[in-house]
């Protein structure tokens, strides 16, 4: 069976194009647009892991992030956060929230975002 992969992501081009990614590599993705509807969608989906934007409309990822974690229901689902924001800080706060991974946009293809969620999944 196919793993369930969650995209919090508000920018519309790179949400589609890791949809676009994934569904070839035969996993079965999910997305919201920003993080109030991506709490939803992980209590309703139970995704195997998620990936999740930092800074999306209403409630940022680290508040998205917190509240995953803050719910024994959805605690242990990976997240790998996605993120233009590469400062130091920001890094440390999103694996101190509990994050499996935190990854700069910027430095990595879509293909080696693939490659980390099959190491984290398996």
């Amino acid at each position: 069976m196919a793993s369930k992969i969650l995209i919090i992501e508000d920018d519309k081009f790179i949400r589609e194009s890791m949809s676009q990614k994934l569904i070839e590599e035969k996993y079965e993705v999910f997305a919201s647009i920003d993080g109030e509807e991506g709490i939803k969608k992980i209590k309703e989906v139970a995704p195997d892991m998620v990936l999740l934007d930092i800074t999306l409309p209403g409630m940022d990822g680290f508040e998205v992030l917190t509240k995953i974690k803050e719910d024994t229901s959805i605690s242990s689902i990976p997240v790998i956060i996605l993120s233009n924001l590469g400062q130091k800080e920001d890094i440390e706060r999103g694996l101190k929230l509990g994050a499996t991974d935190y990854l700069i946009k910027a430095h990595f293809t879509p293909g080696e975002i693939i490659e980390k969620i099959k190491l984290i999944l398996k």
